[in-house]
């Protein structure tokens, strides 16, 4: 993935989602990925702000497991990012109260520290946290362009007036592009590009790694031949018939993930329990990814330590840096069978084949997104934790896994990475007919 291309990289700590849109895009960053109020040469009064914000966050995202309390709790943040229903299709470019508070929170001193830092060398200014594009809009920044993170978005996102914004879109999907329209961003100041994965998951355009990754997984996920019996062809058409032998080289593997606040941990022992035995007698492989939070990383540790004390089918992925962690996120999705999460901007590795099962989602956002995945048949909500070894494998034996994997490579787009490159570099974005070339 090379480019010749520079620019003002950023994002925000306020979740994995933002900082994992702009992570294939390190390689163009000048000097390096800025974090909003952290490294963008925040003043102290800023830097303040954008930890309390990050504190009320995180404790809002993990409140809903509070007993009695937590929902009330949680819906304090929710309703202020809440999204409306798509249906009927309507005019909603009117600005709303949320709108109003960033504005006047950016002419208060928000983004300060970054708007400062970009205004050293004029170059492109890509984010994906929406008060960055409305600081720079705001203070007459041009070349301004913001990554979508979900499916759908709240009305934050758009400028006060977006018929006159400067900020260029590039959304994930196609729903996103029609909530961006709905909210009077111009038709031409939209693509729909594909939520931005690693190069290293794809291999270049012609999608060589993730092509020989995804037959590998098409075969651990229908031990019974239910869906090569119906798919075969197609499967072979797409991915090429010589990466259509089965290596058998590995176990069947689940990869249990948390957000960056850490919420859902607990579910974690309740599968592995559930996987016990199969666990104990090498029939599956379990990774259990902890993010940069060492207090989840110790969670987990005492959860393997539950199962068997040195049982190398349980796997934990950490780094207390966030860019070795994604790294090692990357590198064991491409050996990963089934992505369980939930319906976070993960939602989006559907493209790479996998087949999500959906925790309960939390917030308004993580909402669109489980149906998102439900309409491309990418994603199954989850049963009951404690019998995931009953229904789990009643899916897999069915073929339906392998299903909902071959429905996400074909319908999610992947190649969204070199799409915002191109974007960048011409001006302009290519259309293929071809569901692999989208």
């Amino acid at each position: 993935m090379e480019s010749e291309i520079k620019a003002w990289v950023v994002s925000a700590s306020m979740g994995y989602g933002h900082l994992r849109a702009v992570d294939p895009l390190r390689k163009i960053a000048e000097e390096e990925i800025i974090l909003v109020g952290a490294n963008d040469g925040v003043s102290p009064s800023e830097k303040i702000l954008w930890e309390r914000l990050l504190y009320v966050y995180e404790f809002l995202s993990r409140a809903k497991g509070i007993p009695f309390i937590g929902n009330p709790v949680f819906n304090i943040l929710d309703s202020f990012l809440r999204i409306p229903s798509f249906y009927p299709m309507r005019n909603l470019s009117n600005k709303t109260f949320q709108v109003d508070l960033l504005t006047s929170s950016i002419k208060k001193g928000l983004c300060s520290g970054m708007l400062k830092k970009i205004s050293t060398k004029h170059l492109p200014l890509v984010t994906s946290f929406f008060a960055p594009a409305i600081a720079a809009n705001i203070n007459g920044y041009d070349s301004i362009y913001c990554i979508i993170c979900d499916a759908d978005l709240n009305r934050v996102w758009v400028a006060e007036e977006p018929w006159e914004s400067r900020i260029i879109y590039f959304a994930p999907c196609g729903k996103a592009a029609q909530r961006l329209s709905a909210y009077g961003v111009p038709t031409e100041r939209i693509f729909t590009t594909g939520f931005p994965l690693s190069d290293n998951l794809l291999g270049g355009k012609d999608l060589r790694i993730l092509k020989a990754d995804l037959t590998q997984r098409l075969f651990y996920l229908d031990p019974n031949n239910r869906f090569w019996e119906m798919h075969e062809m197609g499967v072979k058409y797409f991915l090429g018939e010589d990466n259509c032998k089965f290596e058998d080289a590995r176990k069947l593997t689940i990869t249990f993930s948390v957000g960056g606040a850490g919420a859902q941990k607990e579910m974690a022992r309740t599968i592995a329990l559930s996987l016990k035995r199969k666990l104990q007698e090498g029939e599956i492989r379990l990774n259990l990814a902890a993010g940069t939070k060492e207090t989840v990383k110790n969670y987990f540790e005492n959860v393997k330590k539950e199962i068997s004390l040195d049982n190398e089918n349980i796997n934990i992925i950490y780094s207390d840096k966030l860019e070795d962690y994604f790294v090692k996120f990357n590198e064991s999705i491409r050996t990963t069978d089934i992505l369980w999460t939930k319906p976070s901007e993960l939602s989006f590795y559907a493209a790479l084949g996998l087949p999500i099962i959906m925790t309960p989602p939390i917030g308004s956002q993580e909402q669109f997104n489980a149906k998102w995945l439900s309409e491309i048949q990418a994603g199954i909500k989850q049963e009951n934790p404690e019998y995931t070894d009953q229904w789990l494998f009643d899916l897999l034996n069915r073929g339906r896994l392998a299903e909902a994997a071959w429905s996400g490579f074909l319908k999610a787009r992947k190649l969204g990475t070199y799409k915002i490159l191109e974007v960048l570099e011409t001006g302009k974005m290519s259309h293929e007919d071809s569901p692999i070339l989208r």
